[in-house]
């Protein structure tokens, strides 16, 4: 390994040192360890891990073709430090800055969604309800209205033609009235006969489901 090559894979370390830093503390942030069950955090942790582990080898295999060596390890540590010491509340704070920008404008959108897509389609859908409904009832009271004024309209219409009738058959002899009446509760035997029929037929066609 030459001497440019060293130099240049000890400032890939150092640079992977302060990048894992910064990773950590955004990983941190994010994670919120307190809040999570173990079980999850250890689950991160492992990935966390073995993603930093993948990426500084990966710059590793780009600087040098991979060859491992003890500075590389010292590198790794001075970057660390380095990011501990001079740039991790800078970036701490960068950090926070940037999570609530983001915040913000999520709130934003959310908040201009809500006021020019959601409410305005939401209102119009409940104005649309509210008028079916109101048409309905409408419709409804109306038709409850013409059949009254229909069945009002029938009952004059049909009053006369029964005051007739009773005057005929109270003026109808009374064997002429015995005859009408016979006929009449035969009728009346056979549409209970039938209807008796009927009801049994349903019932064994129920009883055999």
């Amino acid at each position: 390994m030459t001497l440019s090559t060293q130099f240049l894979t000890m400032l890939a370390m150092i640079g992977m040192g302060s990048c894992f830093g910064a990773a950590l503390d955004t990983y941190n942030r994010f994670l919120q360890r307190s809040k999570r069950k173990s079980w999850i955090v250890f689950f991160n942790d492992v990935l966390f891990w073995l993603l930093q582990g993948l990426i500084i080898f990966y710059v590793l295999f780009l600087v040098n073709k991979g060859e491992l060596r003890f500075y590389i390890f010292i590198a790794l540590l001075c970057g660390f430090a380095a990011y501990q010491s001079l740039l991790k509340r800078s970036y701490l704070r960068l950090l926070e800055i940037v999570v609530n920008m983001i915040i913000s404008i999520y709130q934003f959108m959310l908040k201009t969604f809500n006021l020019l897509i959601y409410r305005p389609i939401y209102s119009l859908i409940i104005t649309l309800i509210s008028l079916v409904v109101l048409l309905g009832k409408g419709i409804f009271g109306l038709s409850k209205f013409l059949c009254k004024f229909l069945l009002f309209i029938l009952k004059v219409l049909w009053t006369p033609f029964k005051w007739i009738g009773q005057l005929i058959w109270y003026l109808l002899p009374k064997k002429i009235k015995k005859i009408v009446e016979k006929l009449y509760n035969k009728m009346a035997g056979y549409l209970r006969k039938i209807k008796k029929l009927i009801n049994n037929t349903i019932s064994k066609w129920k009883n055999r489901e």
